[in-house]
């Protein structure tokens, strides 16, 4: 299977977010990467349920909906109205991980788990089978913009020789500082999608720097 592209709307131009949306459309990126913050978990606050549904109504790609906040499975059956097809939430806010997975899964929803950088790959290993999608976070959460971290390439390894192992068809996901120099590596490495936002929305062409993070 060919790698992911899913453009972080968190980069997009919201004066113009309709004709970012359609960019997105009509482009070779298969998802639509949405990050919700709360300012708590996370030292910065994104955008929730009244640009999702707009989003959803505009967008003809999944939505891949990252939480970077607090007790998320308080908002699981919000985010599914909302239009999110897969939902991810943070190991380290969720103290039953495997209980709000199944709830994710029981509204219709992929379920993702993301890892802070100082989050090691193995306390998902005995939950594996219920995760979509391992999303490792390459920068530390909150801001766009920030420098990757390389020790993200050895995660990236370690596990994959896991989902392999277990003989699972967990996605892994790519979030942070994700560039053209760096892409072939990740993929290179097990990953399955990548989250890009500034290199995409920065270019003078973001399409073509779709298509190139593909090709």
């Amino acid at each position: 299977m060919s790698h992911i592209i899913a453009p972080s709307i968190l980069s997009a131009d919201f004066g113009n977010l309709n004709h970012d949306i359609e960019m997105i459309n009509d482009s070779e990126a298969g998802w639509f990467h949405v990050d919700v913050m709360d300012g708590v978990f996370v030292p910065n606050i994104s955008f929730g349920f009244p640009v999702m549904k707009p989003l959803k109504n505009k967008a003809n790609k999944p939505l891949d909906v990252h939480l970077m906040i607090v007790h998320p499975e308080r908002y699981i059956e919000n985010f599914q109205q909302a239009g999110a097809d897969i939902l991810t939430v943070h190991i380290e806010a969720s103290v039953h991980l495997h209980r709000t997975l199944n709830e994710i899964r029981k509204h219709g929803m992929k379920a993702g788990v993301a890892l802070n950088p100082h989050t090691p790959v193995n306390l998902i290993f005995d939950v594996l089978s219920e995760i979509d999608l391992v999303c490792l976070m390459s920068v530390n959460p909150g801001f766009g913009g920030q420098s990757f971290i390389e020790g993200t390439y050895q995660k990236i390894q370690k596990l994959k020789e896991e989902i392999l192992k277990q003989n699972q068809k967990t996605l892994i996901e790519i979030d942070g500082g994700v560039a053209l120099n760096n892409y072939r590596k990740l993929v290179d490495c097990g990953a399955d999608v990548l989250v890009a936002g500034n290199t995409v929305f920065s270019s003078a062409n973001p399409k073509q720097t779709i298509s190139d993070l593909l090709n």
